[in-house]
């Protein structure tokens, strides 16, 4: 036998559990959310995106016919002639991922929300709880969220954040896999360094001509060869594939950000400077929004025009302060806008992109700042803020991001039709005394009238 083989048989760790970390992943979320409140769509190819005109989650169904994450639509029926496409309802997609959170909290309150539809739970000294071993406590929860929300989820076990994660993608859809530390050694051998979190495609090169063929082949090298190569993310990342702890499972709300950023994709594409611009600034308006509800502020701001064939225009400006009034950065970003923008070019998409982010708090205030105007403005952006949570979202705008024309379309016939009148169902299937932007916080059931 090798040296190799030798090496491979060898446990990194003969500790099952010393810790018990679990990754909840749901599986084509979107897509799930949209089946279990219309029952009539499970088992089909279903495809969110309709408003954008590129898909943003395709079903399993949809997958496995070739439909994928960023095809146009168009590309997407030539795939799958009976794909269902549905406009992204992200009200109803918020609900469903409060509610998985809720479920997982039942079991452990030790839950990080990772994204909207992906958690990590730690059940560390929960087995004598819960008398059961942790594979069944993990279980449990799967099938809570299963039962409760009508969606799947695949899970994994390990004693780490990464192997966790890892060990959740091993088996997806509707998967459980459960890896102790006596077993790592036999689940790295069979993970590509590039399914990895932290192992972008740069780094995948870089390892492939250290020789580096599998998860295995990194953790099995000296920690001195992952330090020289990598740094600090590799040192980490080397920590964490021998199931030893480096990241812990956080339960406080996301605080730090390095950047908020804000972009949407309009169909038809246009070249109509005003909508343009309209777009633009409403995505200002967000990350301020954003700014603001976590009480930070902004030093950058950083635009982008995204042309119908793809390609994109970006520009930077840097204010003399920190701020996060939306009417502080305007004025920079229509000059970048002036500055990119090019007359008769198609755009499909715009977004901003605030940056140099830190607390409200820690902002310095400069010698020659006018104290009435800022505090006005700050004033202004409360109020702005405390009528919108009242009456909806951009209720109160700027004047030129209401500028976003409704675009009309001319039909063979000569007839005119709006051709973004894409809202989700929920948008329109309202109860007695809902809005548009004011509904109650629950998912109704979308069933067919015939058969009820």
């Amino acid at each position: 036998m090798s040296a190799n083989t030798n090496d491979h048989a060898d446990p990194l760790t003969i500790s099952s559990y010393p810790r018990a970390i679990v990754h909840v992943d749901c599986d084509a979320f979107f897509t799930s959310c949209e089946a279990a409140r219309d029952p009539a769509l499970k088992g089909k190819p279903v495809a969110t995106g309709k408003e954008r005109g590129i898909v943003s989650c395709p079903s399993y169904e949809a997958k496995a016919v070739g439909v994928v994450r960023g095809m146009r639509l168009g590309e997407a029926r030539k795939a799958c002639p009976g794909l269902v496409v549905l406009p992204s309802d992200y009200e109803l997609y918020s609900i469903y991922s409060l509610r998985l959170f809720e479920i997982l909290r039942r079991f452990t309150p030790q839950v990080e929300e990772y994204s909207i539809d992906e958690a990590f739970c730690d059940l560390t000294g929960l087995r004598r709880f819960y008398r059961s071993p942790y594979s069944e406590i993990a279980l449990k929860m799967k099938e809570a969220v299963s039962a409760e929300l009508g969606i799947t989820v695949s899970v994994g076990l390990s004693i780490t954040k990464i192997l966790a994660k890892l060990a959740s993608k091993a088996k997806k859809p509707d998967g459980f896999t459960a890896v102790p530390g006596r077993l790592i050694h036999e689940f790295l051998k069979d993970i590509p360094p590039a399914k990895v979190c932290g192992f972008g495609p740069s780094t995948v090169a870089l390892l492939h001509k250290c020789g580096i063929r599998s998860a295995l082949d990194y953790v099995r090298r000296p920690l001195s060869f992952a330090d020289k190569l990598l740094g600090k993310i590799g040192r980490e990342l080397w920590h964490e594939l021998r199931g030893e702890q480096v990241y812990s499972v956080s339960t406080e709300p996301k605080e730090k950000y390095l950047s908020i950023s804000k972009t949407k994709t309009f169909s038809p594409s246009s070249a109509d400077r005003d909508l343009v611009k309209g777009r633009l600034v409403r995505n200002l308006e967000s990350a301020c929004i954003k700014l603001r509800r976590h009480n930070l502020s902004a030093r950058s701001l950083t635009i982008y025009l995204r042309r119908q064939d793809f390609s994109a225009a970006a520009s930077e400006a840097r204010l003399g302060g920190h701020s996060s009034s939306t009417l502080d950065f305007t004025g920079a970003c229509a000059a970048l806008f002036d500055e990119v923008f090019e007359s008769g070019t198609l755009y499909r998409a715009t977004g901003a992109i605030l940056s140099e982010i830190i607390g409200e708090s820690l902002v310095q205030k400069d010698l020659f700042d006018d104290p009435v105007k800022v505090e006005r403005t700050r004033r202004l952006g409360r109020i702005i803020d405390e009528v919108n949570a009242v009456y909806g979202k951009h209720t109160l705008h700027l004047a030129a991001s209401g500028s976003e024309k409704k675009v009309t379309v001319t039909k063979g016939d000569g007839h005119l039709f709006q051709p973004r009148n894409d809202l989700a169902w929920r948008k329109t299937a309202l109860l007695k005394g809902e809005t548009f932007r004011r509904r109650l916080g629950i998912p109704l059931l979308k069933l067919d009238a015939r058969r009820a």
